[in-house]
């Protein structure tokens, strides 16, 4: 099966396994409080994320407490840790009261030869043992494959085979180290879907700023699973967004999730804060000013059908739309901006207004604040 059906989706969904609580946490830097990973898995599980993958046992009694906090919430969404493929990382995890845990272990030569220092039949033997003990436990199982993208692709089928041979529920394809572009993604998903009738979930990180494109190329190549975080954290440059590659398959592919998308900044702003990484104003779907709007001709489009220049409205996501007035503006955005600001003027009157507000906003560097807006329009209305 070269190319995933969309029609295919109905019986068996695309499901998010959103990754904030614990690859978004390991950015440098971040740390989040227990009260704020349980604001953030409410908020991902009330949206509608079908998974969360909420910390790593194995590090330690603080982490193990608060997944154990997690496990305690009962929330819809299933939760996964992540663990290496040992059997003391995956009791840790048993210990917590988790039911499904992600394995991992490196699959690609270069790591087998320069991290692991062992060889392909270690890995192989590796995986049979901790696939066996959690057969014994009856886990829902994820096998992730770190550095997939660099992996030989007949070692990676074996594996899956292995996997699903021993009861794993599905494999993860990771692009550890963000090398890969969009084709190169699907190519390889492609190829892993015809080889083995097993699950298969995609995990991109940004590198070279194609996370979100690589995830969804992952899914339309066959993955039913696909790892986010939200506002894109992570190791590096990070990991694909929840909010782009939700929008991005909902109006680039036509393929609609179900989530509540209309919580989407709010859940980003509170992330932003938490991990203390603001979101930047031109972030994608999320950005304060996505939806904002200067230059003369887009403004105008915009004020006759937003559809002329937005690709969607911007209470999809929790935004509003912003006329702002600077260099490049023209008269009809100046007279809709001050309308809205309780101001009359004619067209007459914002054309010759509306140099004094291109010359201060070059002059500046920045759009105009409505406070400055209103002073010039006021000065203009006394020597007129």
């Amino acid at each position: 099966m070269a190319f995933h059906s969309w029609q295919n989706l109905a019986d068996q969904p695309i499901v998010i396994d959103d990754t904030t609580l614990r690859d978004g946490e390991q950015t440098a830097g971040v740390a989040f409080t227990l009260e704020e990973k349980i604001t953030i898995a409410r908020m991902l599980d009330e949206i509608g994320v079908g998974e969360l993958e909420c910390g790593i046992p194995a590090m330690g009694a603080a982490e193990q407490a608060s997944v154990r906090a997690l496990v305690d919430l009962g929330l819809r969404a299933r939760l996964i840790t992540w663990n290496r493929a040992l059997v003391s990382d995956i009791q840790a995890s048993l210990d917590c009261g988790i039911r499904a845990v992600d394995i991992s272990l490196s699959v690609s030569d270069i790591h087998i030869a320069h991290k692991l220092r062992k060889d392909r039949a270690w890995v192989r033997d590796q995986l049979k043992r901790a696939l066996d003990f959690c057969a014994r436990h009856d886990l829902y199982v994820s096998v992730g494959g770190e550095d997939s993208s660099r992996a030989d692709l007949d070692f990676i089928v074996e594996l899956m085979q292995i996997a699903k041979e021993r009861g794993a529920d599905r494999f993860r394809f990771c692009d550890t180290l963000g090398i890969l572009d969009p084709f190169a993604t699907f190519e390889k998903i492609s190829y892993l879907r015809r080889h083995v009738d097993l699950d298969l979930e995609i995990h991109t990180h940004n590198d070279l700023g194609m996370a979100t494109a690589n995830a969804i190329a992952g899914i339309k190549a066959g993955a039913r699973f696909v790892n986010t975080t939200v506002n894109g954290l992570g190791e590096r440059a990070g990991n694909a967004a929840l909010e782009e590659v939700v929008m991005g398959l909902k109006h680039a592919c036509g393929l609609e999730l179900g989530l509540d998308t209309r919580r989407f900044v709010a859940l980003s702003r509170f992330v932003g804060r938490a991990s203390c990484r603001p979101v930047p104003e031109w972030k994608a779907v999320v950005g304060e000013r996505v939806f904002a709007h200067e230059s003369g001709l887009h403004a105008d489009g915009v004020l006759k059908n937003p559809i002329n220049y937005e690709g969607f409205d911007p209470g999809e996501v929790g935004l509003g739309r912003h006329l702002v007035l600077g260099k490049h503006s023209g008269s009809q955005a100046l007279v809709q901006r001050l309308k809205d600001l309780g101001v009359e003027v004619s067209r007459i009157e914002a054309m010759a207004l509306l140099d004094r507000v291109r010359s201060m906003s070059e002059r500046n560097k920045r759009a105009l604040t409505d406070a400055e807006l209103l002073t010039l329009a006021r000065r203009h209305a006394q020597v007129a």
